[in-house]
């Protein structure tokens, strides 16, 4: 993660030079040249990926709507319905509100992530409704997110156990703030990460209904569900992606992996920011592993599937480079079984930390 700075230097409105008090430091612009060879790559796929990704998508009427889950507010039976939703959440630990938060805040950040994926050289939507598969995807990917924030926001309203004002100036922070996901323009990387972190969400949301159930809201469980289900198709469709660039240019793909895993897959709310907490995600993360929504071993799950999933070890057709990267890839699950040891050996510890989404109530980190 980037340094941090200090709060003190902020006014009351923010430094002009930190959009609405960013608080890290961004890396300088690195710009990815993508040779003519490779743009012609992405060019030549269009007609697959209408075939192969747009069909992961869902058309409008077939989807589900926060509304399908929520009180409605035009019936009778409104404020019965507001009552009984308080009353199954009133019991939820606190704990598991900050978690529930902190993937909804995740949610919300959803132009940041459209913007990325904008920034993609031989991908991007270059009118802003080009109906090229690339462009469509990117649209119709987004229009199916953003009913996640929305409906995890209006639940969360509802239960009156969260401090609103305080989520949702972490949620303009965030968006105001971006994120350095360190895919540059690259598509390779872009995809590579998608990948990794689509199936991150679904983990993660699967968990949270796994809790959910178990403290007995059942429509909360139901709502993590749905919502981890579309994680999972988004999932299908980018891994399905890097499968065929695995296939037509091994080398370049097996470098962009190797790169992003040297960097380490940073989760998309890794600039989170309350105005408080300048390790508010550090915090928000620690609480996530002790309640096993999202764990370093999650973490090194997800990296040992896409291996397989894109068979990396059997790649042939690689240049010097390529080999490399595929040795440091196929060598790095040990690596990573250390690092899971240690994140449990720090979990061990007993600190607790306010999180001010929940009235700065103290946490167990």
């Amino acid at each position: 993660m980037a340094k941090s700075i200090p709060t003190t230097s902020m006014g009351l409105t923010g430094d002009l030079k930190k959009p609405l008090g960013l608080a890290h430091k961004p890396r300088r612009k690195v710009e990815y040249s993508m040779p003519p060879e490779k743009l012609e790559i992405f060019k030549s796929l269009e007609n697959w990926a209408e075939k192969n990704v747009l069909t992961h998508l869902k058309p409008v009427e077939k989807c589900w709507q926060p509304q399908h889950f929520l009180p409605d507010a035009a019936s009778d039976g409104f404020f019965k319905q507001v009552e009984e939703l308080r009353k199954r959440t009133a019991e939820i630990p606190d704990d598991y509100f900050v978690v529930l938060v902190g993937d909804m805040i995740t949610e919300e950040a959803l132009p940041t992530y459209q913007s990325m994926l904008n920034t993609y050289n031989g991908i991007r939507d270059e009118t802003g409704s080009s109906l090229t598969p690339w462009a469509v995807w990117i649209r119709a990917w987004t229009a199916e997110e953003n009913r996640h924030g929305d409906l995890l926001n209006k639940y969360l309203y509802l239960s009156g156990r969260v401090d609103m004002i305080q989520i949702e100036k972490t949620v303009q922070y965030l968006i105001g703030s971006g994120m350095d996901i360190q895919t540059e323009n690259n598509p390779y990387l872009g995809f590579i990460y998608t990948s990794f972190q689509e199936r991150a969400t679904f983990i993660s949301h699967s968990n949270t209904a796994r809790l959910a159930k178990h403290y007995g809201d059942e429509n909360l469980a139901r709502i993590c569900r749905t919502i981890a289900g579309d994680e999972k198709r988004h999932e299908t469709a980018y891994t399905k992606i890097m499968e065929k660039l695995f296939e037509l240019d091994p080398d370049s793909s097996v470098k962009a992996f190797a790169n992003m895993m040297q960097k380490k897959i940073s989760m998309p709310a890794h600039w989170v920011y309350d105005g408080q907490d300048e390790d508010l995600f550090m915090h928000f993360s620690a609480v996530a592993q002790r309640l096993g929504v999202y764990t370093a071993a999650d973490y090194a799950s997800i990296f040992e599937f896409l291996v397989e999933r894109w068979s990396v070890e059997k790649l042939t057709r690689l240049s010097g480079e390529g080999r490399k990267a595929q040795d440091y890839i196929c060598g790095l699950a040990p690596r990573m079984k250390r690092l899971e040891e240690r994140v449990q050996l720090r979990a061990k510890q007993t600190l607790t930390v306010p999180f001010s989404w929940i009235f700065n109530r103290p946490v167990k980190l």
